[in-house]
């Protein structure tokens, strides 16, 4: 069995993180987020290949993670001409597959049992099994209607109150047979949702839901890339490097260098090579990249800082992100959703 993650996107809701940054290697806990992908794959013994499909800035993917060594599985790289969609990519990175291939949305996090969503789609006999996951409000969503059999019956894109007859949306996981992809045209920019989809439920082909109400997530806005920190730092979500780790865990690296008198507060994680000076503060919900530097009587507070930053003597970071290589300068003041891009300079005294 073959899996494809759609990893072609931009991250245009994530800027200016992902303008140096493709957003499968964001880093979460210092980890680029497409191992978290590749770490619910391996769940599914019979996956022997993962084909990324990409499209914006491929070689640093392809560079970081290689051909998969280390990773349990084996990987391959399809790089689309142009921007196809969400459907176009799937054809262009599948159109040689033969077998069943199960697809990812480049940007979902979740716990799902991978195998029950397969044994659902062959038991089903199915052309097409969908995903869903549950929302409290149907309104901001486009919803999957439906039957009590679990086949699929429409799509309502973000309804009025008075249409709305589910909860459940579309979370971004499918399992597909490839017999189905040629009414996808080639080389189009092509919706899976929107076009893909509705064609079966047209042709009265076997398309089925496997509803799932644990724990999903897309990493997509920073306040969401946020929220994936502190739901692994307080286990909502159990992966690494928290997932056995003891309530308000100070995860701080052997390699850190952390000064007498700085004060550390779980749960946060520390990286190697960070140097924490006296009287300094790193609050709970922090996190700190390698070879950060805090400064003396600093304080970052609820905040996610990216590898090589500097916060400055009396500064104050509080709920918000710093790219790679940030410098926050003296008694500067972040304050509250604040998101800086890779070489941000705030100079001291400033507030933002």
């Amino acid at each position: 069995m073959k899996a494809i993650l759609l990893a072609g996107g931009k991250g245009t809701r994530l800027r200016p993180l992902t303008i140096h940054t493709p957003k499968p290697i964001v880093p979460i806990f210092g980890r680029p987020f497409l191992h978290y992908q590749i770490d619910l794959l391996r769940q599914l013994p019979d996956v022997d290949e993962v084909i990324l499909s990409l499209n914006y800035q491929p070689r640093r993917i392809e560079e970081m993670f290689g051909h998969g060594d280390g990773l349990g599985v084996r990987l391959s790289y399809v790089v689309e001409p142009a921007p196809l969609g969400t459907a176009g990519a799937v054809r262009y990175a599948g159109q040689a597959l033969e077998e069943t291939v199960i697809v990812f949305n480049g940007d979902v996090m979740t716990q799902v049992d991978l195998a029950a969503v397969v044994r659902l789609h062959r038991e089903r006999k199915a052309k097409a099994t969908i995903v869903l996951t549950p929302v409290e409000n149907p309104t901001a969503y486009g919803l999957v209607e439906t039957d009590a059999e679990s086949n699929v019956r429409r799509f309502l894109e973000k309804p009025k109150p008075e249409e709305i007859t589910c909860n459940t949306i579309n979370a971004g996981i499918y399992v597909l047979e490839p017999d189905t992809f040629d009414r996808i045209p080639k080389e189009t920019a092509w919706s899976i949702e929107r076009s893909y989809f509705p064609s079966l439920v047209e042709r009265g082909e076997t398309f089925v839901a496997y509803v799932y109400d644990g724990y999903w997530i897309d990493i997509g806005t920073p306040e969401k890339y946020v929220q994936v920190h502190r739901d692994i730092m307080t286990r909502r979500f159990a992966a690494p490097p928290f997932a056995s780790a003891p309530p308000d865990c100070r995860l701080v690296s052997p390699a850190a260098r952390i000064e007498d008198g700085a004060t550390i507060e779980g749960p946060c994680f520390v990286d190697e090579g960070v140097y924490v000076k006296p009287g300094a503060r790193i609050a709970p919900y922090s996190v700190l990249g390698r070879q950060c530097v805090v400064e003396e009587d600093a304080r970052v507070e609820g905040s996610i800082v990216w590898a090589n930053g500097r916060i400055g003597r009396d500064a104050l970071v509080r709920d918000s992100i710093l790219g790679r290589h940030c410098h926050v300068g003296r008694n500067a003041v972040l304050d509250g959703g604040i998101v800086l891009g890779d070489k941000s300079v705030v100079t001291d005294y400033s507030r933002l």
